[in-house]
């Protein structure tokens, strides 16, 4: 019987990365949860404890990590302000989650992920720019960059880059005070996102009619962009 799958999963114990982490072991992939507290389903997989915010102790972390044949940053932090209102250490702390912990992630991780595999980023809608939302926004544009970078450089390897950018879905963070300044406002079709139809979209990119995709961000927002 063929060895499962295995997937690195950033930002398991809660929101899209926990439901990605569920979607994937539900599916019979083999998981690594990085997170700095435990996931609910640490049970099933294995668990990295890590605060993303110090990206630097993440390369020694990721030691033990052998292969991998996906790679998945989902872990994420918001927090919102207008412009006389920005704060130097909440874009610091955004950036360091989101951006120089992909870095590090799939920096130390290229060389152990197998030809044909595939990294996803999770970005947001929000790229595109929204008030009060401006560090934020930039945080998570910076993904498509390295996506495309990524793409470009691992594509002679079959392995395939991509962001999946969900709009205002319902999450913990959602309901972080630290994001209060701008409260989320449902999309045309009336509800949230789902966290499990973030995760179903990721699995399609991982599976195998996701190959032919790369350095492509894909935006599910219930109709938010419209």
């Amino acid at each position: 019987m063929p060895e499962p799958r295995h997937a690195v999963v950033t930002g398991a114990s809660s929101g899209i990365g926990a439901a990605i982490a569920t979607r994937l072991l539900d599916e019979g992939w083999r998981v690594t949860g990085i997170s700095r507290t435990a996931p609910v389903a640490a049970g099933r997989m294995g668990w990295i404890p890590v605060d993303l915010a110090r990206p630097e102790a993440l390369r020694a972390a990721l030691a033990p990590v052998t292969g991998a044949d996906a790679v998945v940053h989902a872990a994420g932090v918001q927090r919102s302000a207008r412009l006389g209102g920005l704060s130097a250490a909440d874009g610091e702390l955004m950036w360091r989650v989101h951006v120089a912990a992909a870095e590090v992630l799939v920096d130390t991780l290229a060389d152990r992920i197998p030809d044909g595999g595939r990294v996803v980023l999770v970005g947001s809608r929000t790229m595109t720019g929204v008030p009060g939302k401006s560090q934020y926004a930039a945080t998570k544009a910076a993904l498509a960059a390295l996506a495309r970078s990524w793409a470009a450089e691992l594509a002679p390897r079959a392995v395939t880059v991509n962001v999946v950018a969900p709009g205002p879905t319902d999450t913990p963070m959602l309901r972080d005070p630290g994001r209060s300044a701008t409260p989320p406002v449902l999309p045309p079709l009336g509800r949230l996102v789902r966290p499990e139809e973030v995760a179903g979209l990721t699995s399609f990119l991982l599976g195998p009619d996701g190959g032919a995709m790369t350095g492509q961000t894909l935006v599910m927002c219930g109709g938010a962009s419209l």
